[in-house]
Parts: C-alpha cells; sequence; structure tokens
C-alpha cells in the first residue's frame, strides 16, 4: 500500500519516529489504525446503548426473554 502525504504530516510522522514515541513509520501508522478501530467499536457500543435507552422500559430477564434475545442475535426470529 502506498500513499501520499503532505510535506508536514511527514515531517510530523518523522519526528514522532526520531523522538522514540515510534520505532519506524510503519509503527506509527499501525498505532493510529489500531486507535481508530477502538474508538468505533467504542462509538458502536455508545449507540448500541443510546437505542437501548430510547427503546423503551426495561423487561425482566426472564429464561423466555433470554431465548427470544438469542434468537434474534442469531437471526432465527420466528
Amino acid at each position: 500500500m502506498s500513499f501520499a502525504l503532505p510535506e508536514n504530516m511527514r515531517d510530523y510522522i518523522d519526528t514522532r519516529v526520531r523522538d522514540g514515541s515510534y520505532g519506524n513509520t510503519s509503527e506509527y501508522l499501525r498505532e493510529l489504525i489500531r486507535r481508530d478501530q477502538h474508538e468505533q467499536a467504542a462509538q458502536r457500543l455508545r449507540d448500541l446503548i443510546a437505542d437501548g435507552l430510547a427503546s423503551g422500559e426495561g423487561r425482566e430477564a426472564t429464561e423466555d426473554v433470554l431465548a427470544e434475545l438469542r434468537d434474534r442475535a442469531l437471526g432465527s426470529e420466528t
């Protein structure tokens, strides 16, 4: 994979590598991608929590309710 970066961004990455924060440019980019993946997962969780809170009053987690939720999660809704 290759891509172009503006000079100021290349300089910034080079500085981060030179100051010992990262071993090389690839390490720096991998770390940015991991952080982005983590943030996307955290945002998805926040969205799911918000959806749950907005969905109305909760129900007691009986065996029937849990079975229904498992079926829905597995795509075997009837």
